[in-house]
This record gives structure tokens, C-alpha cells and sequence, in this order.
């Protein structure tokens, strides 16, 4: 039995991990004829732990600043997998990264998640936690995880 990959997401956070998995993504959608969705979820920006009140004028500049980020490394991994000749297409969204990651593959009806992992242990992955951990479980198709070099 053959199965068919129509449409891939690629979650990144922009690291040297998602690099590679960019690559890993870009390679298989290319081989499969796949549509290739580039996904970015945006934290709400967090002040900064004893600055006390943020104004709401300056919440929103960090905020946008951030989406102006988000939106510029977006375009230049679009422009790297379209110079690939790869179906492509980037969706930002906001939120807790794993559940947006999650319900985005849902939506669109992925056939497959490629997504980077920095391969953490002991107290940082305690800390920092593990997105593709978190997805892996909830996902509704399979994930292939690319370490980090």
C-alpha cells in the first residue's frame, strides 16, 4: 500500500534545528509533488520580569515588532523553498506553539509533519520543554522529527 503525501507542514521557530528540518521538509515535498506549509506561531510578547507596568502602546510596538520579524524570516525561507520549485505557502499564527502547530495539520489536512528538535536533556528540557514532544501525540498524522546539528 502507497501512501500518498499531498501537503507537508513545517512548523519553525527560525533555530538551527528547524533549519534542517527546512531542508528534510523542502527535499520531501519536492520528491512527492507536495504542497509545503510553512507555519510560525507567535508567543505574546512577555515583559521583561521587573519592569512592573508595560504600557499598552508599548505591548503592542514588541508586539508587531515580533510579527515583522516573524513575517521577514518567513519570506526568506518561502523564497528558498519556491527557488526549489516547491507548492508553497506560510501561515503566522499566535499562540501555545504545540496546540497551533497541531490544530494548523489539522486544518489543512496535512499528510505530514517535518519539524526540528534540539535534541535537549536533563534541566534545559525540563525548562525549555520539548514542542515536538507535545506534538507528536496530539498530531493527526505523522511526524518526523530532524535533529538539530
Amino acid at each position: 500500500m502507497k501512501t500518498s503525501v499531498r501537503r507537508i507542514v513545517h512548523p519553525t521557530d527560525f533555530s538551527r534545528a528547524s533549519r534542517a528540518a527546512f531542508a528534510k521538509a523542502v527535499g520531501l515535498a519536492k520528491v512527492n509533488r507536495a504542497e509545503l506549509l510553512l507555519v510560525h506561531v507567535l508567543l505574546p510578547p512577555t515583559p521583561f520580569i521587573g519592569d512592573g507596568y508595560v504600557s499598552p502602546r508599548t505591548y503592542e510596538e514588541l508586539e508587531a515588532a515580533a510579527r515583522r520579524g516573524a513575517g521577514r524570516e518567513l519570506a526568506k525561507l518561502l523564497a528558498r523553498a519556491q527557488k526549489a520549485r516547491v507548492r508553497v505557502k506560510t501561515l503566522l499564527l499566535e499562540g501555545v506553539a504545540y496546540d497551533r502547530i497541531v490544530r494548523a495539520a489539522r486544518a489543512k489536512r496535512a499528510d505530514l509533519i517535518v519539524m526540528g528538535t534540539h535534541g535537549r536533556t536533563g534541566l534545559s528540557k525540563f525548562f525549555m520543554g520539548s514542542v515536538a514532544e507535545r506534538v507528536i501525540p496530539l498530531a493527526p498524522c505523522p511526524v518526523l522529527t530532524v535533529r538539530g546539528k
